[in-house]
């Protein structure tokens, strides 16, 4: 993970100094290190005693962020030409308008800071800072609130650490270049935060239609790519037979790239008849962000995703074509 350099920093600084008020925005569907970042970005804001909304399209289907549901809108709300000229947007974990998701309101012509770590991510400019060398977006906001705000409280400590073990899978992912995320884990830890009580957070309260729904998916896996690629999918049956809260996919990842010999997993859900979502996951040189790609997505390298137009029934075929020219 690189730094962020103090020219980033001073560009940060004289974006939030020179608006009167922001919008604080992070992709749809969001995970624990988007809403870090959002919360993140707010306690900066909050420091320099300027108001701010919070925004997401959610929803909010893990069941370790759905207490965070009630701080967010999903709406902009009405402002005047002299209003919008004042007001920032910061936009978090991703980088595009397009992954923001269906939020009521126009985001065209809103003075822009992007802060993100995904592969894919590919904004440019003084008001950018994008690490794909970062394993959680919340590493940089760190970086960002200790330069602007000093030492972070138990609380703001907390937030900042949920982020960043969401997408290190509680630091599983991290490899032997990790010193700097495990130095700035440690200074949150000196503020209080207690790793065991944010585990205890982030895997706990799992619904028992998600046990069922993981053992119809692990039913119904299949290998292919000479045993390298996991494949399996949900319809829009079990959606409605096991419900939509609390789903764990990230568990069958897990379950599945533990199997020896494969190297990827490929996961659809069926989210209305004519779309899907699509999860990708890998280890080690499989870049299933440049697959994901390939359909409208992006991500990591080793975690991606993408929302599709089709079924099930042909998307899969092509997406195991496009998996088989690299495994």
């Amino acid at each position: 993970m690189l730094r962020i350099s103090q020219q980033q920093i001073d560009s940060f600084t004289k974006f939030i100094e020179d608006h009167d008020s922001f919008v604080i925005v992070g992709h749809k569907e969001p995970d624990g290190d988007c809403i870090s970042c959002c919360l993140g970005m707010s306690y900066i804001v909050a420091h320099f005693k300027k108001p701010y909304i919070l925004l997401s399209a959610g929803p909010f289907k893990r069941s370790e962020i759905k207490t965070y549901a009630p701080l967010f809108k999903n709406e902009l709300p009405f402002m005047t030409q002299s209003e919008r000229d004042k007001c920032g947007l910061i936009i978090v974990d991703c980088s595009e308008l397009s992954r923001l998701g269906d939020i009521d309101g126009d985001f065209k012509g809103l003075d822009t800071f992007i802060v993100d770590h995904h592969k894919t991510a590919d904004a440019t400019g003084n008001n950018v800072i994008i690490d794909s060398t970062a394993p959680a977006a919340a590493c940089l906001v760190q970086q960002l609130y200790e330069a602007t705000v000093g030492k972070p409280s138990k609380e703001h400590a907390q937030t900042l650490f949920f982020g960043m073990a969401t997408d290190t899978g509680f630091f599983r992912f991290l490899r032997e270049d990790s010193a700097s995320v495990f130095e700035a884990t440690s200074r949150l830890v000196s503020a209080g935060v207690s790793p065991r009580d944010i585990y205890t957070e982030m895997s706990g309260g799992k619904g028992w239609n998600t046990r069922k729904l993981l053992a119809l998916m692990l039913t119904r896996a299949e290998r292919h790519c000479n045993g390298k690629l996991v494949v399996t999918w949900e319809t829009q049956e079990d959606t409605r037979k096991l419900g939509t809260e609390g789903r764990d996919s990230d568990a069958l990842y897990q379950l599945m790239l533990a199997v020896e010999g494969v190297e990827a997993v490929l996961f659809l859900r069926q989210e209305t008849d004519h779309s899907c979502t699509a999860g990708f996951r890998s280890l080690n040189s499989c870049d299933v962000s440049a697959i994901a790609a390939k359909f409208g997505g992006g991500g990591h390298k080793n975690a991606s995703g993408a929302s599709i137009e089709g079924r099930i029934e042909t998307l899969l075929p092509a997406i195991i074509k496009e998996f088989s020219k690299v495994l």
